[in-house]
């Protein structure tokens, strides 16, 4: 049995951070759970899920700098904006589509997340194009000095997109610091990986970039954190992008939508939930002991209150009217005297 120091000495994590980030990746998994049912109450009308790419998502944005770097996410992003300063409330505030959501002001469809305040850019539905928007936040960063990096996220199937090669080619010319981030969960909506992509790593397609390509156990939260901070390392140093692949386990449908046990095998989608991030962290922290009995009780119960106050919060929010519908579609265009949709609106961090 390794001792708590032993853990995280390893990746230079206090034993208060692992703890941390046990609970994020706990809660983000609680939030997620609660979308769904709601959305089978008829009380949200679409979830696309992060079941399964919790424990990557939380390991590789924990690398990151709050408040001063970036990320641009994807729907599938649940985890990585809550590690990135997201509430329960702000993600719930998007499945309802309310006035004060930070992502949207209920103008997007949920799964589009965003949040000024946390360097959050919010992401167009077409899927791959936040790349580009990461890439010109890099070379902005680059151009500035700031010292910042810029974290975008996408799945597999995305990647194999035209503007993913735009993007790489211009980040590898320009030794910009970005960071890309592919979850491959072996399918894309019902396609499987083997008929999207002709190589076993897609991060292999980093070489043709001038930058590396690291693959990870995305169900290894430390391992993922390890090679995240290796490359946020590198890119603040000026050495320029890195692409990182995380083998992931999709455990839900593509979203609410779909019916994955129509092209799903049962013996897969059982194997698939033997691979899960959360109970393998779970028993990596308890054998390490570091995460005991009291502290795990402790955590199920704040995690349960966080998730039915944020739950009853968003659902008594207004929904936005027809009298702002035209807000900040140009420049000019907004509230009274500039800023948020509504002075409440800092409430929904809480």
């Amino acid at each position: 049995m390794a001792s708590a120091s032993h853990l995280g000495d390893a990746v230079g994590l206090s034993d208060e951070q692992l703890v941390a980030m046990y609970r994020m990746v706990a809660l983000a998994r609680a939030t997620d759970e609660r979308m769904w049912i709601l959305n089978r109450a008829g009380r949200v009308p679409f979830v696309i899920s992060g079941q399964g790419h919790e424990g990557a998502q939380v390991g590789i944005a924990s690398a990151l700098r709050l408040g001063h770097d970036w990320m641009v996410p994807y729907y599938r992003s649940v985890a990585a904006c809550m590690t990135f300063g997201m509430s329960a409330r702000e993600i719930l505030l998007a499945q309802y589509a309310k006035a004060i959501d930070p992502s949207s002001g209920g103008r997007q469809m949920p799964g589009h997340y965003g949040a000024a305040a946390h360097n959050i850019l919010s992401t167009s539905s077409p899927v791959a194009t936040q790349i580009l928007h990461a890439a010109g936040i890099a070379l902005a960063a680059r151009t500035r000095r700031t010292g910042q990096v810029a974290m975008t996220f996408m799945g597999e199937g995305s990647s194999n997109q035209g503007d993913v090669h735009e993007g790489l080619n211009f980040v590898g010319i320009h030794r910009l610091p970005m960071i890309l981030v592919v979850e491959n969960n072996g399918y894309a909506i019902s396609v499987p990986a083997a008929k999207e992509i002709a190589i076993r790593d897609v991060a292999d397609r980093a070489a043709g970039y001038a930058m590396p390509g690291v693959v990870v156990d995305g169900s290894d939260v430390l391992g993922c954190y390890r090679a995240a901070r290796e490359a946020v390392e590198r890119a603040r140093r000026g050495e320029g992008g890195t692409f990182i692949e995380a083998k992931v386990h999709r455990l839900t449908a593509h979203s609410s939508d779909d019916q994955q046990t129509k092209y799903r095998p049962a013996e897969e989608l059982e194997a698939e939930r033997a691979q899960d991030a959360l109970p393998r962290f779970r028993a990596q922290l308890r054998d390490s002991g570091v995460l005991t009995e009291e502290i795990e009780e402790r955590l199920a119960a704040e995690i349960r209150e966080i998730v039915e106050e944020a739950t009853a919060f968003a659902e008594a929010q207004p929904d936005p009217t027809t009298d702002t519908a035209a807000w900040y579609v140009y420049h000019d265009d907004g509230p009274p005297g500039g800023g948020s949709a509504d002075p409440a609106r800092h409430e929904a961090a809480h």
